[in-house]
Parts: C-alpha cells; sequence; structure tokens
C-alpha cells in the first residue's frame, strides 16, 4: 500500500471507471426525459423516486427502501398580473410555491435587489403595495441574498403582494418557493427580466405611482412525499456512518437537470464505484439519501432528521451534492468547521484534484437540517465564488443539453474520493456541535442572515395567530 496517498488504489479504479462510463450520464437522461420536473405531488416525483430505488439495488447497495413523509402540498393555479395605471396592459407572471389564491389590486412599490438597505429606505411605503424585488443580489453587500429572505422582507414591510424579477434575459420568470413547508401569507409572483424593466421604467417615468391587479388561483393541499435512503455497510464500526445526499425533486416549470438532478445522478454514480471497487473495504457506513421536496423547504431532510434523531451522534460527516454536476469547480464548502480545513487539503493534496477547500454556511439546501443538528457537514461548490445568479436555474430552459458530461464525471469522482476518506479515516478531526455552539452561529453568521429573518416572520405570524 501506498503510505503517501493509501488510497491510490480505489482512487485509480474508481476514477477510471467514472472517466470511462456512460453510466452517469445516462442516469441523467432518464430522470430528465422519462420523470420530467418530480415536482412534489406529482406522479413523475414518485416514479424518479422508484427509480433511484433500482439504481442503488442494481449497484449493490442494501437497505434500500422508500421513507414517506408528509408535507404541505401545492399545486399551481393560473396566474394573471395587470397594469391599471398609468397604462393598461396585460403581463405574462407565474406562481412562486407556496403562493396562496387571492386577488389584490394595489400600488407598487420597488425594493431594487431586495437588501436590507433598500427595505428599510421604502420604510412604511411598502404596506398594502405589491413590492418588487430584482433577483439579482447587491454588489455591494458581499453577500448572496435569497429569494425567500427578500419575499419575507416584503411580508414584514406589510406588503399586500411580492414580484420577482429574473436578473437573467431571455429566460422568463425565474421560480422558487417563497416558504418552507407552509402557505405563503401573501401572494408571490415571478415575471422575465424584460417586464421587469417595464415595469422600473414605469415608476420612474410616472413619479411612482403604478396600479397593479394581481389574481392568483394556488392549491395548498396536505400530500405525501418519499425520501430514498440506501446503505454501503462498513465492516470495523458499521453504526458509524457518513451521509452523501442530493435532493431529486425538481420545480414543475422545468426538467431540473442542473438542478438538482446533475447532483443526484453524481451521487448514484459515486455510490455506484465506491460499492464496486471498496465496498469490502470500508470501514464506516456509507449511507446514500435521495430527499424529496427540497424545492418547497427542504422537506426531506427536515423529515429525515426528525425520524432519525437517534442515529445523529453516529454521523461522522454528511456531504451535500446538489447540483454539483454542474459547471462550476467542485470544491469543498465546509459548514464553518475549521478543525476539517486540514484533513480535506490533505485530500486535495493525495486526489491531485481542483478542489478548493473553504468555509461558508447557508440555509438553502439539504446539508442545513444536519447542521442545526450540530452535525460535521458541507457541500460540493466552490467556496471562493463570488454572489451570483441562477442563470438557467429555476426557469424553463435548466435542461438536459446544458450539463456536460466531463463535468458529471469530476462531481462524481470528488464525491467518491471524499466519502472513501471520510469513511476511512482512522481520526477524523471534528465532533458532533452541541446545540449552544450550533446556536451561536445561527445568530452571528452573515450568511444566515436569510435565515434569522425567516424565524422573526414566524415569530411574527405566531403572535398574531395567522
Amino acid at each position: 500500500m501506498n503510505k503517501t496517498n493509501p488510497y491510490l488504489q480505489f482512487d485509480q479504479q474508481m476514477v477510471g471507471d467514472i472517466y470511462t462510463s456512460q453510466e452517469v450520464m445516462d442516469n441523467l437522461t432518464v430522470l430528465c426525459d422519462e420523470y420530467g420536473a418530480r415536482f412534489a405531488g406529482t406522479p413523475e416525483e414518485y416514479a424518479a423516486a422508484n427509480f433511484i430505488a433500482d439504481r442503488f439495488k442494481k449497484y449493490g447497495l442494501q437497505n434500500v427502501r422508500l421513507e414517506d413523509y408528509p408535507y404541505a402540498g401545492w399545486t399551481r393555479g393560473t396566474a394573471t398580473l395587470e397594469v391599471l395605471e398609468p397604462i393598461r396592459r396585460k403581463l405574462h407572471c407565474i406562481s412562486l410555491p407556496y403562493c396562496p389564491a387571492d386577488d389584490i389590486t394595489t400600488e407598487l412599490v420597488s425594493a431594487g435587489h431586495g437588501s436590507p438597505p433598500e427595505y428599510e429606505a421604502l420604510a412604511d411605503t411598502a404596506a398594502n403595495t405589491i413590492v418588487m424585488a430584482k433577483s439579482s443580489s447587491p454588489p455591494d453587500l458581499g453577500r448572496w441574498v435569497h429569494r425567500k429572505e427578500k419575499f419575507e422582507r416584503a411580508v414584514l414591510a406589510g406588503a399586500s403582494g411580492f414580484i420577482f424579477v429574473s436578473e437573467h434575459p431571455g429566460v422568463g420568470p425565474e421560480t422558487g418557493s417563497l416558504q418552507n413547508n407552509r402557505p405563503a401569507p401573501i401572494p408571490g409572483i415571478s415575471v422575465c427580466k424584460e417586464d421587469g424593466e417595464f415595469l422600473t421604467r414605469l415608476l420612474d417615468r410616472k413619479q411612482g405611482k403604478v396600479r397593479l391587479k394581481l389574481q392568483t388561483t394556488d392549491v395548498n393541499e396536505p400530500r405525501t412525499s418519499w425520501n430514498v435512503v440506501a446503505d454501503l455497510p462498513g465492516h470495523e464500526n458499521g453504526s458509524e456512518m457518513v451521509v452523501v445526499g442530493c435532493h431529486y425533486d425538481g420545480h414543475d416549470i422545468s426538467q431540473g437537470a442542473h438542478d438538482p438532478a446533475s447532483g443526484m445522478v453524481s451521487v448514484i454514480e459515486a455510490a455506484r464505484v465506491l460499492s464496486a471497487y471498496a465496498g469490502d473495504s470500508l470501514k464506516r457506513t456509507v449511507r446514500f439519501i435521495a430527499f424529496g421536496t427540497e424545492e418547497i423547504g427542504l422537506t426531506g431532510a427536515f423529515r429525515y432528521v426528525e425520524a432519525h434523531d437517534s442515529e445523529l451522534d453516529n454521523i461522522r460527516f454528511m456531504l451535500n451534492m446538489d447540483a454539483a454536476g454542474g459547471a462550476s469547480r467542485k470544491g469543498i464548502v465546509l459548514h464553518q468547521w475549521d478543525a476539517l480545513g486540514t484533513f480535506f487539503n490533505t485530500a486535495r493534496e493525495q486526489m491531485n484534484a481542483e478542489m478548493p477547500v473553504g468555509q461558508k454556511v447557508h440555509s438553502y439546501s439539504d446539508h442545513f437540517p444536519f447542521f442545526l443538528k450540530g452535525v460535521p457537514s458541507s457541500h460540493i461548490g466552490d467556496p471562493e465564488a463570488p454572489p451570483s445568479g441562477r442563470g438557467f436555474g429555476h426557469t424553463a430552459y435548466d435542461t438536459l443539453d446544458k450539463v456536460k458530461l466531463e463535468n458529471l464525471r469530476a462531481a462524481s469522482a470528488v464525491g467518491a474520493r471524499v466519502t472513501l476518506r471520510c469513511a476511512n479515516a482512522d481520526d477524523f478531526p471534528a465532533k458532533r456541535r452541541s446545540q449552544e455552539a450550533v446556536q451561536e452561529i445561527v445568530d452571528t453568521d452573515p450568511g444566515l442572515e436569510g435565515y434569522r429573518i425567516s424565524l422573526k416572520l414566524t415569530n411574527s405570524v405566531s403572535e398574531i395567530g395567522v
């Protein structure tokens, strides 16, 4: 065995297989072309869950099962937006998930990029209006401002409705959930960049006097979804585990080929090669999870940690591969685990891979329920990338043709090799955090400002009994 790199043989076997196989793209093609958006509550979602379970079984994983759970379902209805004053014009729009049915006629105000200072500048003028915010993050804020944060700031400001404007030309409206696993308190819709620019010009030319009529017909009702769970058992300490996951549900307007399916098939591919070449040598169990209903509130991941609370002490590490098969660098973004920096930098040197390692945390993917429970966690991404938009993500154009085989292979290889090192290392330099330590990060980390706003809205809604 190579003492410098005890994983060399496994690396060569797994990477060699990944880079000479079409399997990962074949699986992506089935997920996207046969099961479409896989949106929560649709027959395609359930069919996709069973397809993933079948892949896990085919590749030799054990104890493969679908774990069902209840959630707050949502079905899209027709949404209409009409300018009443100073001119009359109908604009194309779509409801955002968890939008309620409503009929509103009121004035429009703009919150610009939807940053905290821009909402502060609106002050009381946002009350009883429809607030419009761009999907782009403020260039001078230094952090990404998520759609949910912009919506929730509008609600807290007393708005009657919300318009989300795509920052990218030519891709149409950008979708995304308004709330996590609950109906939104006010309606929220999305329009394309071009129509958002038109509304902005109207506001500028008419000294802010623009009156709109917004009608939504969406349905909120309870439903059932599924997490797909499968294991590669460890042979020295099988009760201790590494969790590797990604969600499989997309949004109803698109295939979601990049987000999330490129990551989901990379998880499946990592499972395939780990099973084939390292399965008999794993010291700890590797659990692979395909999470349901991530796009409407991380619900599958939250339900998983609730159902498996007694096992959380046994999780050595959680790796989230959401959308990992896109074009960005395949780095390891640690969720404020300084103790793990050296471990993963050593892994990068062994792997001879372009795998930047950094520290950053956000609350908008399936790692977050694990983070809140103190489990050491990370996601695959570029920790050095500045805040940026989604491009074609969350639009009708997130389709199979956008995803490149070389990126799927790179994500699969990093996922498999990192997972093997986490499972087999004799000393792993991180243990589960106390709830007090978690809370300190929640209270102070700039990347969790949106989560703090969400908690503020939750408390506000509870106080008024809504």
